[in-house]
């Protein structure tokens, strides 16, 4: 389908030949620039010319405006640029610039700089805060410099077009250009960089009559558009829609879509040539300069592409992409009227056909995307196609399940759960179909409602009827006209009840007592939404208004063009959308604006008067309001919102009364808040019990451990590892000392090898049986890894050490000290001070014994002599080196396995290494200890926090998952 755009005429003037067209990015205003050397303002709101200036008597080819200095610039063929004040319309400067003719001019988005380029081949950067000094001259070409422009993208650069046939790009600073794009056959006399971000992109039209379209990164051509009979004079990629306009001398305006580059539209004004085109980003409009005159045109809609649910989440498009914010996301003190809304976008996707339009259904579920003659239903959580089809419009009923199509003026398709169910072919011309209680359809001065069931005609009426609003009761609509007016009418389905019953045959006037006229406003509406039996709407005077029991009321006035996207009961709160795709709010109700106004002049009684009529589901705005004016007191006992009730009781430190809003509400972060608030306080009894209400395991070993309570660890223990939170479990139960216990959850969880190499080290008397079980595991995929463990109670000469850290083991179960009361703190303290060696030559530790294992073993058991130790030495390096060469030939015949088969040769590997190393850690101490004196070495170091050494104790409990602590 081709792409549809309503293209509509906003100015046309007729004049001598204009040469040149710039848009004012605030006012409505379009600067032209004549051959006679005259440059005139126009007003294309109001159609009128509003300024002139007189610049020379000779043709004026370039123009710009300048509104950050409120100036606007010429260049003209006297080889001047010339700088006026367009508010006081006196000349601020001129100066000779060039000596030819100037062709163009670019202002730098952002710094003092103007260039110029001219027929004398040279461009030239000036400085307007150093009194217009010439900051640079760039050369390179070798004809007329017909444009500069500056990359949107990379404002430092900006890229050149010459009759020499030739597009440069140039980097400002540098004395030659970055490099140069050649294609054209004849010169080329306009160029112009897209706007959007995801195409490095750069358009070009030449006296070939072709357009070509650049990559400036690849430096290549993409694409060339050919269409035109003479000379293009200009182009431009529109800002805001994916088309691209050209200008040629053949009298046409062509309009190529920018993704397919196919020809979607020729315009023909009859004003002869075409010279120049100009835009403003963030605008759907484009001035045009031709021989005869100029044209002002507007392509699409103004109105963003944006809806917004129920819910608060707002879906907007800009081009083809599609994001996602939630309003109610957003605290109170960050949304303020009339203040765009710092939304967090969540980007949706990309939307096959440029959105036109975006419609949530009722329910908030689905939203649909119109453009290109057709629709796509999407879910609006995940943005997937649920249905499509080809239409000119696309309506929602009352009904969620149920929309409309009009696929042409003489058929409009009523669908059910994305299946058709029926079909309308009214006797007239349909131009429009509208949404609601009733299907509403607009044709030449006239508006049929049908019931959506049976499509029958419920009335029609006489109107020139623009847009249709339904209340959400189905009571009242509104029917706006072209006439700047709407009416207020009330529905009665009673009667249309009544008359169906009564078994009367209904004309072709429907039912005439299905609608009542309640009320005709003269204003206008621009976009609105019906809020219970208050009518809010935007007008084309930029006000917010609401129509409620015959009064209009102004809301706010606003700076500038917004689209209403709803309201939200939940916020009390009007939201709006602009253009930019920026939302703001209002509060709506005016009881509350009455309260604000008389809280902010302290005028407290007329505060307490007006309250009353203040609805309950807006006075927890009203409490926000006071919480910003410091009244926080108030503020709690005005809300009626416990969520916000709770927030203040926090802030005014009344712990007693947020936990009883915590136990309305029933909710964890609630829960986790007020524990932090009474561990702020000390208040630990009213803290552990948040704790346990919330289920913050984390927080409880925080507490508990910082406590001492021991009966609580345990309990904890249990808890967590019920709900599945192993690393808090595990870390309770070690710090208990309980490593069985700790061994125990290894092993439930399948950490087998993990719980190997933990035994290893803290309880090795289970060694021996967690290696079977080891084993027993790989055997089923790897039994030859499976071969390669080895386990103590066969091969105890492969564990040095092994007997001496099964006597540990003994020493730890006899003189753990982890259930110690803290009041022993001091004692346990005393008895640290006397070295271990001590304690054991006590009586403590029994001396390590030799086991007929190690007797039989032809490594010495007592490394009695050096030699014999060296050879014992010997054997374990040979141990470990044939240990490395079978894992590696089977790493290398796991090539061909599967990854989770190499992960497990890798992991046997590591812990076959692991827990030789270990061994000999653990010899190397053993040797220290019994060897040496005691007044220059410990021994085993068994002080009684030996098992903790590798626990960090400034490690958040929260930052260690069971990877983390399993792979310790």
């Amino acid at each position: 389908m081709p792409l549809r755009l309503d293209i509509k005429r906003q100015l046309s003037s007729r004049s001598d030949r204009v040469k040149a067209v710039d848009l004012h990015p605030t006012e409505p205003w379009m600067l032209v620039a004549l051959y006679n050397g005259t440059v005139n303002i126009w007003n294309y709101q109001t159609q009128t010319n509003i300024k002139t200036f007189e610049v020379t008597e000779l043709p004026v080819r370039t123009a710009r405006f300048v509104h950050r200095k409120n100036w606007i610039v010429t260049g003209s063929d006297d080889m001047r640029i010339s700088v006026f004040n367009y508010n006081t319309l006196e000349k601020v400067h001129t100066f000779e610039a060039h000596t030819d003719y100037i062709r163009c001019l670019a202002v730098h988005p952002t710094q003092p700089y103007l260039l110029s380029s001219s027929d004398d081949m040279s461009i030239k950067m000036w400085d307007w805060n150093q009194d217009w000094a010439l900051k640079q001259t760039f050369e390179g070409h070798s004809h007329y410099v017909m444009a500069v422009v500056f990359n949107p993208k990379d404002t430092n650069t900006f890229a050149s077009c010459s009759l020499d046939r030739t597009i440069k790009v140039w980097q400002l600073g540098a004395t030659q250009p970055n490099f140069t794009l050649q294609g054209h056959a004849k010169g080329v006399n306009c160029l112009d960089y897209f706007q959007g971000g995801e195409k490095p992109y750069l358009a070009s039209g030449a006296d070939d009559c072709t357009v070509k379209i650049w990559d400036y990164q690849s430096k290549s051509c993409v694409q060339t558009l050919e269409g035109h009979t003479q000379n293009v004079c200009a182009v431009c990629f529109h800002p805001e829609l994916p088309v691209i306009l050209t200008g040629s001398e053949d009298g046409t305006v062509r309009v190529w879509h920018s993704n397919t580059y196919r020809l979607e539209n020729t315009l023909n004004y009859g004003m002869e040539r075409v010279w120049a085109m100009a835009y403003q980003p963030g605008s759907n409009s484009i001035a045009i300069a031709y021989d005869e005159g100029s044209i002002m045109i507007k392509l699409g809609r103004e109105e963003p592409a944006m809806s917004m649910d129920s819910n608060g989440k707002v879906i907007m498009a800009k081009h083809n992409e599609v994001q996602q914010a939630n309003v109610l996301k957003l605290d109170a003190e960050d949304v303020k009227d009339g203040e765009p809304l710092p939304l967090v976008n969540k980007e949706l996707g990309s939307c096959e056909i440029y959105p036109q339009t975006l419609s949530h259904n009722p329910n908030g579920r689905f939203v649909v995307v119109c453009g290109d003659g057709e629709y796509i239903i999407h879910t609006a959580l995940s943005f997937r196609n649920k249905s499509f089809g080809q239409a000119l419009e696309f309506v929602w009923a009352d009904d969620s399940s149920e929309y409309a199509v009009r696929e042409s003026s003489s058929k409009v398709k009523i669908f059910k759960n994305f299946k058709e169910k029926s079909s309308l072919k009214p006797d007239f011309s349909a131009e429009g179909i509208f949404g609601g209680t009733l299907l509403g359809v607009r044709g030449a001065g006239t508006l049929s409602f049908y019931e959506w069931e049976s499509l029958m005609l419920v009335r029609r009426i006489e109107i020139d009827a623009v847009s249709v609003y339904w209340s959400e009761s189905g009571d009242n609509v509104t029917i706006v006209t072209n006439d700047d007016s709407y009416y207020i009418l009330r529905y009665d389905s009673e009667a249309l009840g009544q008359a169906l019953a009564s078994g009367e045959e209904i004309d072709d006037e429907g039912v005439e007592d299905a609608f009542d006229v309640l009320e005709e406003i003269d204003d206008t509406v621009a976009t609105a939404t019906w809020v219970g039996d208050c009518f809010l709407y935007t007008n084309s005077g930029n006000r917010l208004n609401y129509y409620v029991g015959g009064e209009i009321v102004t809301v706010s006035h606003l700076d500038r063009p917004m689209y209403l996207l709803g309201y939200l009961p939940q916020t009390g709160r009007v939201y709006l959308g602009d253009r930019d795709l920026n939302v703001v709010s209002y509060d709506l109700p005016l009881a509350v604006l009455e309260y604000q106004t008389a809280v902010m002049r302290g005028d407290l009684e007329t505060a307490d008067e007006v309250m009353p009529q203040i609805p309950a589901q807006q006075r927890t705005r009203v409490a926000h309001f006071l919480e910003k004016r410091g009244h926080k007191e108030q503020a709690l006992v005005v809300s009626t919102d416990p969520e916000h009730r709770f927030e203040l009781a926090l802030s005014l430190h009344k712990l007693p009364v947020a936990r009883e809003l915590a136990v309305e509400l029933d909710n964890v972060h609630k829960w986790k808040q007020l524990a932090e608030a009474a561990m702020k306080k000390s208040l630990f009894e009213l803290a552990e019990e948040c704790l346990g209400h919330a289920n913050d395991y984390s927080g409880q070993l925080l507490l508990y451990s910082s406590a001492g309570k021991a009966d609580k660890m345990a309990e904890l223990a249990t808890a967590a590892a019920d709900d599945g939170q192993q690393n808090i479990s595990f870390l309770a139960l070690f710090m208990q000392g309980d490593v069985n216990a700790c061994l125990d959850l290894l092993l439930e969880s399948d950490r087998v090898p993990e719980a190997a190499l933990f035994a290893r080290t803290y309880v090795p008397s289970r060694v021996s049986d967690i290696t079977q079980q080891w084993k027993a595991l790989l055997a089923q995929s790897r039994p030859k890894v499976a071969q390669a463990l080895a386990d103590p109670a066969e091969y105890e000469n492969l564990f040095p050490g092994f007997a001496s850290s099964m006597h540990a083991e003994a020493y730890l179960k006899v003189n753990n000290h982890h259930a110690t009361p803290a009041g022993s703190y001091l004692d346990v303290l005393a008895e640290r001070e006397v070295p271990s060696w001590e304690r054991a030559a006590g009586g403590d530790v029994p001396p390590p014994a030799t086991t007929a294992a190690q007797a039989d073993s032809p490594e010495p058991a007592a490394m009695e002599d050096e030699p014999e130790a060296q050879e014992a030495e010997e054997a374990v390096e040979e141990h470990d080196t044939a240990v490395a060469r079978t894992t590696e030939a089977l790493e290398v015949s796991a090539e061909s396995s599967s990854s989770s088969q190499v992960t497990s040769t890798t992991t046997v590997s590591k812990v076959v290494t692991t827990t030789t190393s270990v061994s000999k850690a653990v010899v190397a101490d053993l040797q220290e200890a019994t060897a040496s004196s005691p007044a220059e070495h410990d021994d085993l170091n068994l002080d009684d926090d030996w098992d903790l050494d590798d626990v960090d104790p400034n490690m958040n409990a929260d930052d260690i998952d069971e990877d983390d602590l399993l792979a310790d």
